[in-house]
Parts: C-alpha cells; structure tokens; sequence
C-alpha cells in the first residue's frame, strides 16, 4: 500500500512537471512533509517578489522601540534637573522610552540614597505623561530606572 502511495506521487509529480513546463511556469513545493506533498504552479520569480513584498509589509507595521538616555550625577543642582526632566518630557512626548541613570563616580557612591531619591523625584514629575518600568536599581556605579510613555 506505502509503494503504492509512493509511485502515485511521483506519477503526479511528472505529471505536474510536465504541465507546469507546458506553461512555461515553475512547480513549487509548498509542503513537502504533506502525504501527498502539497506543490503550486506559479512563476517562481513572481513568488518571490510577492513573498518579499509580505514580508516587507510585515516589517512596516513592526513597532520599533527608541531608548533614550538622560545621566545624573548623585549630587545634580536643580537647574541641571529641570532641564534633564524638559528633555525627558520631550523623550516621552515623541513616544520613546526613558533610561534615567545616576551615575557614581568614584567614592560618590556612598551617595546611592540620593540618587536614588533624585531618580523617584524624576518619576513623579514625569508621572502624568510616562510610566515607571522598573524602579530605581544599583547595577554596578550606575543606578537605572526605566520609563515608558503612557498611551494616549
């Protein structure tokens, strides 16, 4: 019954062969694991350039996230925080995330505590256009806190 199976496909598959050559066409096998295997007559260059044109579409409606990065240090002045929070704003208005990171040089890691406050302060005066993703976490010298834009 298999040797049956077997002879029949490839009796369909010569015949298919010589239709397609017939038209002037290319036999593509589409799933060559089906019993029968599942094969299409087309133009293969045509397929192709449809299938790339799918998957360039595909690729079109993919969302492509942008990360921004703002630094402190543990110990930044108000004026400098101001106008890292307007850039964040505008980070967060374009749809970007946030990187927020303190960055400790040297023995300024003892000031991890104020970093740590300095970054929260940031995440409440960015609260009504962005979201907190992960809190404030020590890495290393670096103390990161990411934010995302809040969908409209």
């Amino acid at each position: 019954m298999v040797g049956e199976n077997v002879e029949i496909g490839v009796y369909v598959k010569t015949k298919a062969l010589i239709i397609a050559d017939d038209l002037g066409l290319d036999l593509v096998e589409i799933s060559p694991k089906a019993n029968p295997p599942v094969c299409k007559i087309v133009d293969y260059k045509k397929f192709l350039y449809e299938q790339k044109k799918r998957e360039k579409v595909i690729k079109s409606k993919t969302t492509k996230v942008v990360i921004k990065e703002i630094r402190f240090g543990p110990q930044t002045d108000n004026h400098d925080y101001e106008f890292k929070k307007k850039h964040s704003e505008k980070f967060l208005k374009e749809g970007a995330k946030l990187k927020a990171f303190v960055f400790f040089k040297g023995r300024s890691i003892i000031y991890k505590d104020q970093g740590e406050i300095l970054l929260l302060r940031l995440a409440q005066d960015l609260e009504e256009i962005g979201k907190v993703e992960q809190m404030p976490k020590l890495e290393g010298k670096r103390m990161i806190m990411f934010i995302a834009p809040k969908n409209k």
